[in-house]
């Protein structure tokens, strides 16, 4: 199966023949877990090329001088391995965390295969983001309200981490519930794959003053 966006995503991104060649080998991958694994939305899967690595793709030009990422609940590696694949040549590292075992197992065994610079972690977020001060870039995918996204990675945003978190039509609700608990510092760039969707580019956070 030919997704034919595929050389329109290759094309925007601007990506080497190796890391086309290492994209392909996730999405081939990513198809062969699918019936096993359920690892992303059935329908999305004849559009994988632009409705998951080529919003994936888009995070890297947010941040271009961060060399560490971490993603948060890695699910099917989006956005953190294809960010890993497809930053390789400008030597960036990711670490992706995961609780269910089973997609870890398919996070490993595409890591292997891509030569992806990734480390894979099957655990829950709360009980090990701590242990990543001093990451560049944080991120996630489909993951969690903002309010909870931000509770899960206070630690890392109020001490300079940015946080990129792909959001949906629904983001400045998400964003109203989470200024009752946070002060945030926060950009909302327009996603290129989805015109109802934003990224929220996060760069401080702390608790309200009135705490």
């Amino acid at each position: 199966m030919t997704d034919p966006d595929r050389a329109r995503v290759l094309a925007t991104s601007r990506v080497s023949r190796e890391t086309a060649e290492r994209l392909d080998r996730y999405v081939a991958e990513l198809r062969r877990w699918q019936p096993i694994k359920n690892l992303v939305g059935p329908a999305t899967l004849a559009e994988v090329w632009s409705r998951h690595v080529d919003d994936a793709l888009q995070l890297l030009e947010l941040a271009p001088e961060a060399r560490t990422w971490l993603d948060l609940g890695s699910g099917a590696g989006i956005p953190g391995l294809i960010l890993a694949i497809a930053g390789m040549e400008r030597g960036i590292r990711v670490d992706l965390v995961e609780s269910n075992a089973r997609k870890c197992a398919f996070l490993t065994e595409t890591a292997r295969l891509t030569e992806a610079p990734v480390r894979v972690r099957n655990a829950r977020i709360e009980a090990v983001v701590g242990e990543y001060a001093g990451v560049e870039v944080v991120c996630a995918r489909a993951l969690a309200p903002m309010a909870q996204l931000l509770a899960w990675t206070e630690p890392l945003l109020k001490t300079g981490t940015t946080g990129l978190f792909p959001k949906g039509r629904d983001v400045q609700a998400e964003l109203t519930r989470a200024a009752a608990q946070w002060t945030v510092v926060n950009d909302l760039v327009p996603s290129r794959t989805d015109s109802d969707a934003r990224i929220v580019r996060v760069t401080a956070l702390a608790a309200p003053s009135h705490r």
